[in-house]
């Protein structure tokens, strides 16, 4: 990315007219005009826009981004994937494979508003980025491929909207492909997602002439015609021209009937929509006005009964600008959504860490998002859940790897910060630790009524992130002995950065373990450690993390005698297991016991219970599944709690043995599309793979194939794959459940792990 010297100026948009039988519109940015961030810094709250790009790997998200950024004027050239010079896909890693790997942030204006957008990464391996954008987030934009329609991380990401009730705008891409078809797309969200969509524009052409759309509020045609190679390239001009007479009577019936039917099902959705159709626009709904129509279908998107849909190619610079517009139309400010706990900190500072990046030179980067209050540099803040105060030293505006200095941030907006050491996502920062004790006492006061009791800490930290485990793991070695404190230190900075990514030291060997959510993830990872720190280290064979659960409810009891120096240590503990039909471990206490025990001992039961369920009664894997209640725990005067934690570890771990265990292997959700005349070589691949056929279904002249297979069945499918369709096919793969093996693959498992195989 090129930076030249900031032009200050208040828009970048001129607008030229010229009189003739149709009154013509040409919107060019002016070309040598590249705006600076500190143009906008604190906008009015109404103007500010926090939306995320979300969508299947390779359906335009970043290529959607590149045009934003240079139609509102803050790059001065267009970004290309293919390219690997694009703005938001920084990272070595992402411009030589073309696909997003983290989410990158950045902000710029259009036409009076402020927009911070996320771009997010397709990839399942990388979830996490998605997850923890759209916690921060207000809207969203899902973009789709319009010859795929909704594909199997469309799937996924719109479900974590959903459970963050993000409201969203569709934004069908790649409308100039041959198999492009809005019929299709439309239906495919319909069905898949079980959304709503409300269509608002219909495209001009089809496949290769596909050259603009009508907006169907004003009953416009937007089309983009090149007059200059410039202009081709890079789609700043476009035209607007009122519909009339003139045009091709298929288009005109087509717009009136698409019309028609918007109007119609925004007054479905809309009440008051409705009332002003009955009461003003009666004999002609027609005549309603655009700006009416308008209003009414951003109440029904942020109610989120319907989705906006537009269209467009973002690779052919078509259709970028009228999306644009949507974002500041129709998705919602930040004082439109609600979040309860912010108000009880009125206009004190209320944050939430949702994102940490490691710079060499400056330390920690932390990604905030601001509730309430205003962000200052030089400041010093208090993190609820580290329980410490630790001091801003720079606070910055993010533009992907390039940021801008600011000498403060208001409510509404996300903030890049240099200096906070020990902050981590999903951490609460706040003013102060009086103005945290301030928000819990006003909350308190208002929960009195309700006799709702609430500790300080619960009562004011905002939830958190929630970080999916991960399903693969493989040991990893420096070059020498000489270099672990330095992997030792590179591994605790990546595990900062991702959540996501767990590290372990195996109790047996001292190897250390790393643990992923793919073998894309476990890769990056890998290369990141020997580029950004130096480090030649060895990955050992990646194997698959497994769960254990248990087959028979049981009962069980254990006793501890110990003397350490003069004092002795007497606990004896009674307890159950039962099988639960759930991802989760629970425990619980006889009613009278939870009565009687001391809020201490009750800490060091579940600490016990809780390291028992880290390791399984066959093979040592965590468990799932299971639920013990604490039926008895009786305590010699004098006993220490870790001496009952470690008693409750031992009748657990008792119980899980006599129980009978079970090995739970993770199942994949495997979606592959194939030229229908290869699908016969993918199914015999498929069946050696313990995989189960769900549905084979048709798009376009291809097959789509759904199936679960085991996740240990799938190493190296990718390679596989391209050889069996001679690279004529693409798949994902996605977590879909934990099963329990069939006793005769649970015994191969287990030979091979005693090393009996």
């Amino acid at each position: 990315m090129i930076w030249g010297r900031y032009v200050l100026t208040s828009g970048l948009q001129c607008c030229r007219c010229r009189v003739s039988c149709h009154v013509r519109r040409h919107y060019r940015i002016l070309p040598d005009d590249v705006k600076s961030l500190r143009a906008v810094v604190n906008p009015d709250v109404s103007k500010i826009r926090n939306i995320g790009i979300m969508a299947h790997i390779d359906a335009g998200k970043t290529t959607t981004t590149e045009r934003m950024l240079y139609y509102s004027g803050y790059t001065r050239a267009l970004g290309d994937v293919d390219d690997g010079d694009t703005v938001t896909d920084f990272m070595a890693q992402e411009r030589e494979r073309g696909i997003t790997i983290q989410s990158a942030a950045v902000t710029f204006e259009w036409k009076a508003h402020r927009i911070n957008l996320i771009d997010t990464p397709g990839h399942v391996d990388f979830t996490l980025e998605v997850e923890r954008a759209l916690r921060v987030l207000d809207g969203a934009v899902a973009v789709f491929d319009a010859s795929a329609g909704v594909e199997a991380q469309t799937l996924t990401v719109w479900r974590q909207a959903e459970k963050h009730h993000v409201p969203c705008v569709c934004f069908l891409n790649k409308m100039d492909k041959p198999a492009a078809s809005l019929r299709f797309s439309l239906e495919s969200i319909k069905k898949k997602l079980k959304a709503n969509p409300v269509l608002l524009q219909i495209p001009v052409g089809s496949g290769k002439d596909f050259s603009g759309v009508v907006d169907l509020l004003t009953n416009q045609k937007l089309i983009w015609k090149h007059k200059t190679m410039r202009d081709e390239e890079d789609g700043r001009t476009f035209e607007i021209t009122p519909l009339d007479e003139s045009e091709e009577p298929a288009l005109l019936q087509e717009v009136s009937e698409a019309r028609a039917a918007l109007i119609e099902q925004v007054a479905d959705l809309d009440d008051e929509f409705a009332d002003l159709l009955l009461t003003d626009f009666g004999e002609n709904f027609d005549e309603v006005p655009s700006i009416k129509l308008q209003e009414a279908v951003r109440r029904v998107t942020l109610a989120r009964k319907g989705v906006p849909v537009l269209c467009g190619s973002s690779l052919r610079n078509k259709g970028v600008q009228p999306l644009l517009d949507a974002i500041t139309a129709y998705l919602p400010a930040p004082d439109e959504r609600h979040h309860d706990l912010v108000r009880w900190y009125k206009d004190d500072l209320c944050a939430l860490a949702f994102k940490v990046l490691h710079d060499k030179q400056r330390g920690p980067l932390v990604f905030l998002r601001i509730y309430s209050g205003t962000l200052k540099p030089q400041s010093a803040v208090h993190n609820i859940n580290r329980n410490s105060v630790e001091r801003i030293s720079r606070l910055m505006v993010p533009f992907a790897d390039q940021n801008v200095e600011i000498p403060s941030m208001t409510a509404g907006n996300i903030a890049l910060t240099v200096g906070l050491k020990q902050t981590v996502t999903g951490d609460t920062i706040v003013s102060s630790k009086s103005s945290a004790a301030a928000a819990a006492a006003r909350r308190a006061h208002n929960d009195s009524g309700t006799g709702a009791k609430h500790g300080e800490h619960a009562s004011v930290v905002l939830s958190g992130v929630e970080v999916p485990e991960p399903v693969f793991f493989c040991t990893i070695e420096p070059p020498t002995m000489a270099k672990q404190a330095d992997l030792e230190n590179a591994l605790n900075n990546l595990q900062r950065e991702d959540p996501s990514l767990k590290v372990r030291v195996d109790p047996d060997s001292g190897q250390t373990i790393l643990c992923g959510m793919g073998e894309l993830h476990i890769e990056i990872i890998h290369d990141r450690i020997r580029r950004e720190y130096g480090i030649e280290t060895h990955l050992g064979p990646l194997q698959v993390a497994y769960r254990e659960s248990i087959l028979h409810e049981v009962s069980a009891t254990e006793t501890l005698d110990r003397t350490i120096g003069e004092r002795r240590h007497v606990v004896a503990v009674e307890l159950a297991v039962t099988p639960l039909d759930s991802s989760s471990c629970e425990f619980a206490f006889t009613e009278e016991l939870g009565a009687k025990l001391s809020a201490e001992i009750k800490e060091a039961v579940e600490n016990g219970v809780q390291s028992a369920y880290l390791q399984g009664p066959l093979l040592g894997y965590p468990l799932q599944g299971v639920s013990a209640l604490i039926q008895s725990v009786h305590m010699e005067p004098g006993t220490s709690p870790a001496m009952v934690s470690a008693c409750v570890s031992r009748c657990v771990h008792k119980a899980l043995r006599l129980a009978g265990g079970q090995v739970l292997e993770p199942v994949m959700s495997l979606e592959v599309t194939v030229e229908e005349e290869r699908l016969s070589s993918v199914l015999g691949d498929l069946a050696q793979r313990r995989g189960t056929v769900r549905d084979i279904q048709s798009r376009h002249d291809d097959k789509v194939l759904l199936a679960t297979v085991p996740l240990a069945e799938m190493m190296g499918y990718s390679t596989i794959l391209r050889t069996v369709t001679s690279g004529n096919a693409t798949f994902t793969l996605e977590l879909d459940t934990y099963e329990a093996m069939n006793p005769q693959d649970q015994n191969t498992l287990l030979k091979r792990v005693s090393g009996l195989l």
